[in-house]
């Protein structure tokens, strides 16, 4: 592809990205700026449905028969353009509204309900807040409808895209619930037999490693290392390297020491990613049952 041509693709990226946001603004506007239900937030984004995309979608998520996301369905639309809808809608719309977003049947809409959690979490969250009793409690109720919809995070990307910054985050802050609540949490989410509940378990804690605190990446990573599924191997890889990047990586190393023998192999090759092309070679190549 030439100069001109990647201009010129840039150039067409943009004006559909413009489109998709005077679509929006004219939705709002149609709605006389009220806050918009979830009913009509579904009815708005089906209109930017894009049957190529949504192929293209569909075979990347691995929606076809036995594959991990079978049965999901696409709009096609893309993560900026979900984005703007939450951007929209998310400060108003009344909470109960979400769960009808999260039992969609669109992959698109159910990361609109995700993401207008995690917002909604957020404003929670910030330092003026996190001790205020009003907000602890609206925080609960949050966390609370997250994990009771959890299996409707059905892919990785919605496991991702929500659970640091909702359940990783509420680790970090105080809650009515009781400290012992959130390791019972936890240890709830990995024991179940659901895929993305045992996802959610480890990936929550990239925000408590980011925060400098390994000890629920170590707890989970330990839980998951014998899981048979590859998303978990990689998400417990991908955990570890976190939380060695912003705990030490001495306590990876320790943690590998461990572990090796058992490690899957994709876990170990997430897990030292960032290492020194040598040590991950050492790594790679050590005695292993």
């Amino acid at each position: 592809m030439t100069q001109i041509e990647r201009i010129k693709e840039m150039e067409q990226r943009m004006d559909k990205t413009s489109a998709a946001v005077m679509h929006l603004s004219a939705a709002l506007d149609e709605y006389g700026h009220k806050t918009m239900t979830a009913r009509e937030i579904i009815d708005y984004m089906e209109t930017l449905r894009n049957d190529e995309q949504r192929r293209v979608l569909m075979r990347f998520f691995k929606t076809g028969p036995g594959e991990y996301g079978e049965g999901d369905e696409f709009l096609g639309l893309k993560v900026p353009q979900t984005r703007e809808v939450v951007r929209a809608v998310a400060k108003d719309i009344a909470l109960e509204e979400v769960p009808e977003l999260l039992l969609s049947k669109w992959h698109e809409v159910r990361l609109c309900g995700l993401l207008i959690l995690v917002a909604r979490f957020e404003q929670l969250a910030t330092k003026r807040l996190s001790n205020d009793e009003a907000a602890i409690r609206r925080r609960d109720e949050i966390l609370a409808m997250y994990l009771h919809y959890a299996e409707q995070a059905n892919n990785w990307d919605l496991v991702d895209l929500s659970a640091p910054k909702i359940l990783g985050h509420w680790l970090l802050l105080p809650t009515a619930l009781g400290d012992e609540y959130k390791r019972q949490v936890l240890d709830n989410l990995a024991k179940s037999s659901n895929l993305w509940r045992q996802r959610i378990s480890i990936v929550c804690t990239w925000k408590t490693s980011w925060a400098g605190d390994p000890s629920w990446c170590l707890r989970y990573a330990e839980m998951h290392l014998h899981h048979p599924h590859d998303l978990m191997h990689k998400a417990v890889g991908w955990m570890l390297r976190e939380m060695g990047k912003r705990c030490g990586i001495d306590l990876l190393r320790d943690f590998l020491r461990q572990h090796i023998h058992e490690m899957p192999r994709t876990t170990l090759r997430y897990a030292i990613e960032k290492m020194s092309d040598d040590e991950r070679q050492a790594w790679m190549s050590a005695d292993r049952k």
